[in-house]
């Protein structure tokens, strides 16, 4: 088939093994695959071939779903509201902005490896210590004595957080078949949206009325109401232990030294140092030999945490690179919306946040739907036409005139987060199911690498196209009154009524241009996500029998 082309030899052999195991098990059902077991080597083949348990999910289990991955959501939402509290009780107003960086670096680094975990182990134990790591971070956090524990303890919940986005986006893979799976995919979309918008307003009420340390301990009964289910209710086919290979250790700290150096590099060129700077060209040159070690080590290994049939299979490696491409435009409307809609259209910010929301209220909802259109024409064509929509949305962004109205601002966050649903979804359940269970967790877990990879590439990128628009505004200043450096924008933005009138209005305007090129950039990135889906990706997923 089309995803194994260019595979190493016998590597299709094996594939087709597990493929016939896999069909075997759907036709004679649970109690064939369990009757089969008794035959000589039976056993190790249905272990390699995995099995989703059979029968419908309990309700309790996908409550126990949608709450692991509300604590992820919610957390970003409900963080962000609070720093002012937190920098003025634990000062450290030069780093705070490590308190989401280094969540996130530990819980992208750590996609791949707790991936190949859940393949090994099964997705069960890996979704208990990413509980329990999250639960202990976020009690640590609440704990903090100052700025250097709190990113130390934020650390901690994101090698937790790490290992419940993939491994629960894998288990609703798991437990539900192909025509159920837009269900529990656009659940959890919700879960996402209304953390979205409700995280930060909870954020402030616990800020304000009471103190910054219950954003943290809220996750305490919630992170143990999840595990209680979990390990009461969750069950997993049995997986005879000789079939587990030695775990690659080497390169799972190959590939989380290797991801966070390049990502620490991402984040902090532009902002703590240039670009050209000597500490940026050091860590990306230490990246570029950390990824040819992590090169090496991975095709020596038996059970390697990032497999080369990960990129050589034309499926999986399409969708990875779509993700790409998706995290690079996601960080548009993400990182630079509430700027505009504050800067630019005049809002508070409790209305800013609403309008950049505004596109997972219509995410969610166009996913659901997106089934009906995949199962017509295929997950590549669904896709393609999502995200074509979404670069003409995106451009139209680019033609709003200057000001434009918050309404017109809210229409194509709306838009876009309609397309973005009938994109996302059809790659993330098509490549589920041209996978078999034992390298199930390890496919979900490249995908939100590579979206995750993307966006924080995306932010920076992004970031330093409105710096450079913003700053050629403002050299030569034409008008008085005007910031003379990029780092007196954010203190006149956050008081434009201490500008000249002339001033205020011209300085508007840069942002405006600013965030025009940054959605211009976004669209780029949409077409080249289109042009990978339409030149690299099947027409046809190969979905493996016993998925459909």
């Amino acid at each position: 088939m089309g995803e194994q082309a260019g595979s190493r030899p016998g590597e299709g052999a094996r594939n087709r093994s597990r493929r016939n195991v896999s069909a075997k098990a759907c036709e004679h059902g649970a109690a064939g695959a369990a009757g089969a077991a008794f035959a000589p080597g039976a056993a190790a083949k249905e272990a390699e071939a995995g099995a989703t348990p059979p029968g419908r999910p309990k309700t309790v289990v996908v409550a126990a779903l949608m709450l692991t991955m509300g604590l992820v959501a919610l957390d970003g939402a409900i963080v962000s509201t609070a720093v002012p509290q937190i920098v003025g009780d634990l000062g450290g107003f030069s780093v705070f902005s490590w308190i989401f960086a280094g969540y996130v670096l530990a819980g992208t680094v750590t996609l791949p490896v707790y991936g190949k975990l859940s393949d090994t182990y099964g997705r069960r134990p890996v979704l208990l210590v990413g509980i329990s790591l999250f639960l202990l971070g976020s009690l640590l956090c609440a704990a903090a004595w100052n700025m250097a524990a709190l990113i130390a303890f934020r650390i901690l919940q994101g090698l937790g957080g790490g290992a419940l986005q993939g491994t629960v986006q894998t288990l609703a893979a798991d437990l539900y078949p192909l025509k159920d799976r837009p269900r529990i995919q656009s659940r959890m979309t919700v879960v996402w949206a209304t953390s979205a918008v409700g995280g930060p307003a909870v954020g402030g009420v616990l800020a304000t009325y009471a103190d910054w340390r219950w954003i943290f301990l809220i996750n305490l009964p919630l992170a143990l109401a999840a595990l209680v289910i979990i390990v009461r209710h969750l069950t997993e086919p049995a997986r005879p232990a000789g079939h587990r290979g030695r775990i690659d250790w080497a390169g799972a700290l190959g590939v989380f030294a290797c991801a966070g150096v390049l990502l620490f590099a991402v984040v902090q060129g532009g902002v703590t140092w240039p670009w050209l700077s000597a500490p940026s060209l050091g860590l990306l040159a230490a990246g570029a030999l950390l990824a040819a070690l992590v090169v090496r080590v991975e095709r020596r290994a038996e059970e390697p945490i990032l497999p080369g049939w990960v990129w050589r299979r034309r499926t999986i490696a399409a969708v990875n690179l779509a993700m790409v491409a998706l995290g690079l435009l996601i960080a548009a409307p993400q990182v630079f919306m509430p700027t505009y809609a504050q800067a630019v259209l005049g809002l508070g910010a409790v209305n800013a946040g609403l309008v950049a929301s505004a596109m997972t209220l219509t995410w969610p909802i166009s996913a659901s739907l997106a089934q009906h259109v995949y199962r017509r024409i295929g997950f590549r064509d669904t896709a393609a036409v999502g995200v074509g929509v979404a670069a003409v949305v995106l451009f139209s962004f680019t033609l709003l005139p200057y000001p434009a109205r918050p309404w017109q601002a809210a229409v194509v966050m709306l838009l876009l987060g309609a397309a973005l649903g009938l994109f996302q979804l059809p790659l993330i359940a098509g490549v589920q199911s041209t996978v078999v269970w034992a390298e199930r967790g390890t496919t979900t877990a490249s995908v939100l690498f590579s979206r995750q990879v993307g966006q924080s590439v995306g932010a920076a990128l992004m970031g330093a196209v409105a710096n450079a628009t913003i700053a050629a505004r403002l050299t030569p200043a034409p008008v008085p009154g005007l910031p003379d450096h990029l780092d007196g924008v954010s203190k006149a933005l956050a008081r434009p009524e201490l500008l000249p009138r002339a001033a205020a209005d011209h300085l508007r305007s840069a942002v405006d241009a600013a965030v025009h090129h940054i959605f211009l950039g976004a669209a780029v990135a949409a077409v080249a996500a289109l042009l990978i889906l339409l030149t690299v990706a099947p027409r046809r997923f190969p979905v493996l029998p016993g998925q459909e």
